[in-house]
């Protein structure tokens, strides 16, 4: 249970799924140890302002979640934008939303990453609206939890064909055209630490999420001659709008967590931080990291407790009945 990213939304938190900002007295106990401090306010930036001026920046799954919180940081240092996701009117809204912070130029693109011809094409429309891609951040995923006997060919499918297909087909595409141009790039996987020990109740995001991480580490080798950085990005406890109903419904089971106190930071992470750390990766002061996957938890994923908790199956968490067979 301790494993992984989207396993960590399970230990719950009392941050109720809200992009909004609770106060800093939320996230402290309200005794013992204060845990790690609260981040800069949002609209602070990490790196110099202009960073991104005259580089653009196209981000799968950019238009909810996680996804848009780093798109966002990447405007504020003057980035243009191409988000792309399957929703056209999630798109809208996500591109008026980052179209306000005053970054470059924001376009939107409809797009299953399934599908390689539309992929390319999303690219072919970056190009026209603002220029070959610098940087490709791989946000789209899908998950949902159920007990690994459970899961139809169809759902495993369209788990992995998203999450490690899609990035595999962006990224390819990526890399191509930045090949053929002989120009440099920056490519960012956004992971999960289950890539390293597994993910109960999430079998096929956790294959697929150890297939992303591979291929950082693969074609960080394969591209570095030619000046194209791969790196992958872990997310741990970042609530917000857009979390998938069964990953709240984990959440509200788990019951109320005061100032997330099942966090080794006694917090949960704010989606800025999360933004804060792709720009860094993909910017110019981390030109020589490449092949690294960074865990954004609060040490999370590496919590154990000095005596371990009764192990509970995976059908009893989630709380389906006995298996009845295929």
């Amino acid at each position: 249970m301790r494993a992984g990213a989207t396993m960590a939304f399970w230990a719950g938190a009392r941050y109720r799924w809200r992009m909004t900002e609770p106060p800093q007295s939320q996230h402290r106990a309200a005794s013992g140890p204060p845990g790690l401090p609260a981040p800069p306010p949002p609209g602070t930036s990490a790196l110099p302002s202009g960073t991104y001026e005259g580089r653009v920046v196209l981000v799968t799954g950019g238009g909810s979640g996680l996804g848009k919180a780093i798109a966002a940081e990447f405007a504020r240092l003057g980035a243009d934008l191409v988000i792309a996701g399957r929703t056209a009117g999630r798109l809208d809204a996500a591109r008026a939303e980052l179209a306000a912070i005053g970054g470059g130029r924001v376009a939107a693109a409809v797009c299953d990453v399934r599908d390689p011809e539309r992929v390319a094409a999303v690219f072919d429309a970056a190009e026209a609206a603002c220029g070959l891609p610098d940087v490709l951040v791989n946000s789209a995923a899908a998950n949902f939890p159920c007990p690994a006997e459970d899961l139809s060919p169809n759902a495993w499918r369209a788990v992995v064909d998203i999450t490690l297909t899609g990035t595999w087909f962006a990224t390819r595409e990526f890399g191509r055209r930045h090949l053929a141009a002989g120009t440099p790039g920056s490519v960012l996987n956004v992971g999960a630490s289950y890539a390293w020990t597994g993910g109960p109740g999430f079998a096929p995001s956790a294959a697929a999420k150890a297939g992303v991480k591979n291929l950082v580490e693969t074609l960080a080798v394969e591209w570095g001659p030619y000046g194209i950085q791969v790196n992958g990005l872990v997310p741990g406890l970042f609530p917000h709008a857009d979390l998938p109903a069964g990953i709240r419904a984990g959440l509200a089971a788990a019951g109320p967590d005061p100032a997330g106190a099942r966090q080794p930071a006694l917090r949960v992470g704010l989606p800025r931080e999360l933004g804060w750390a792709a720009t860094f990766l993909a910017s110019p002061y981390a030109r020589f990291i490449t092949g690294h996957t960074l865990v954004v938890d609060g040490a999370n994923w590496q919590r154990r407790a000095v005596v371990a908790p009764a192990a509970v199956p995976v059908r009893e968490q989630l709380g389906r009945g006995p298996f009845a067979g295929p």
